[in-house]
């Protein structure tokens, strides 16, 4: 495990950024299937894999390709360069990228659901468990885990701030990470995280 920082943790939503790199548009069917088994951990619904093309084949290929907040995927490369530690939270499967001409991307399957929001300081969570404004425990923050789901916004990955460092680290403008929560009194989290 790598020196996880301890103080002073933070919470981001990470996306494609808007610079001029490939994105991903995911197979609907594959999508809804996730989204089912993030809501009810039915092992029935687990993906195993995921279908999906590019949406443009005329710009370079992100290495951090999908905007769906419950659906990271990763080049191999760069689940590679990550580490070990990505399975501390959950698993990569395979994504099968129609015309990917060579394309080697998995999907990020984080299993790990933890109630770590504190719901009377955190906004209200909106229908589909949205929480605009979280407020963390920070007792109970998997500050070790790369990655985690809230039970109140299931099929959201909420990443630690040490793995988004990482990531950004080892994708410099591919990635944009939207600060969601942090315990600094002086930070200023994005007005609103889950939009695009």
């Amino acid at each position: 495990m790598s020196d996880v920082p301890q103080r002073n943790p933070a919470v981001y939503r990470l996306l494609p950024s808007l610079s001029d790199y490939e994105t991903l548009r995911l197979d609907g069917a594959d999508q809804s299937r996730l989204m089912r088994w993030q809501r009810s951990r039915d092992e029935a619904d687990r993906p195993t894999g995921l279908r999906a093309e590019w949406m443009d084949d005329s710009a370079p290929r992100s290495e951090f390709p999908s905007g769906s907040p419950g659906t990271p995927v990763l080049s191999r490369r760069l689940a590679e360069g990550f580490g070990d530690e990505l399975l501390s939270a959950g698993s990569l499967v395979p994504v099968e990228i129609r015309n990917g001409k060579g394309d080697d991307y998995v999907l990020y399957l984080v299993d790990q659901v933890v109630d770590c929001l504190d719901l009377h300081r955190s906004s209200k969570p909106k229908r589909n468990g949205e929480v605009k404004r979280p407020v963390y425990r920070p007792e109970a923050l998997p500050t070790g885990l790369p990655a985690f789901r809230l039970p109140q916004f299931p099929r959201a990955v909420q990443w630690n701030g040490w793995a988004a460092d990482r990531l950004l680290g080892l994708t410099g403008d591919q990635i944009e990470a939207r600060l969601t929560w942090s315990e600094e009194p002086a930070a200023k989290p994005h007005p609103d995280p889950w939009g695009f």
